[in-house]
């Protein structure tokens, strides 16, 4: 059945693009695949997958989508990066190689494979207020973390792990939305949900 919601794209070039396709239907939305910029020109918001931040950075740049990504965001379309999605949407990386370039937008620093390695990864019950009361049963897998925040960035989530306590771990700027972790790995939509109505505030 067609969605009367928003058309939002996923980024194809790396990462969960089925997973987050499906949870974007789920949650209203009229889901696509992008992976070009004519793709991007069709869509009211994106999705930028969790994968490999270094990888997806290599390939936006290799496609020429790099700098389309970064205009399409100036011009206000709404983003929601998840793990290294989150990490495409940062203006400053930590533990990153010096040539890897970002999106960019959210005014913070963010550490790549904060969390640990592969065989560290975990899942967690994450209280977000801006979903509900309940908690989000949120999956972590080589996860990065937000060391800083500018005054400008909304603090939607924090874990405490690894004697760290606070830890960011998702955040909002204007219609920029990142988290450290893969909500499109559950079966709780409410991060999408969350997105979605972001994307219908400013289509």
């Amino acid at each position: 059945m067609m969605s009367d919601g928003p058309v939002v794209g996923v980024l194809s070039i790396q990462g969960d693009v089925r997973e987050h396709i499906r949870s974007l239907a789920a949650a209203g939305a009229r889901a696509v695949p992008v992976g070009s910029e004519e793709g991007l020109r069709d869509v009211d918001g994106l999705v930028i997958p969790g994968g490999e931040s270094t990888t997806m950075s290599k390939l936006a740049l290799r496609d020429g989508l790099m700098e389309p990504l970064r205009q399409a965001r100036a011009s206000g379309m709404p983003m929601f990066g998840s793990c290294a999605g989150m990490i495409m949407l940062a203006d400053r990386v930590e533990d990153a190689r010096p040539d890897q370039e970002t999106i960019g937008g959210i005014d913070m620093t963010v550490r790549r494979n904060a969390f640990g390695r592969q065989v560290d990864s975990f899942e967690v019950d994450v209280p977000v207020g801006a979903i509900g009361p309940e908690p989000f049963p949120a999956v972590f897998i080589r996860a990065p973390w937000v060391e800083s925040v500018a005054d400008s960035v909304d603090i939607l989530a924090t874990v405490s792990r690894s004697g760290h306590d606070g830890t960011i771990v998702a955040v909002r700027q204007g219609p920029l939305v990142a988290t450290a972790f893969h909500p499109e790995l559950t079966g709780d939509t409410r991060i999408h949900e969350y997105f979605v109505a972001t994307v219908m505030e400013h289509r």
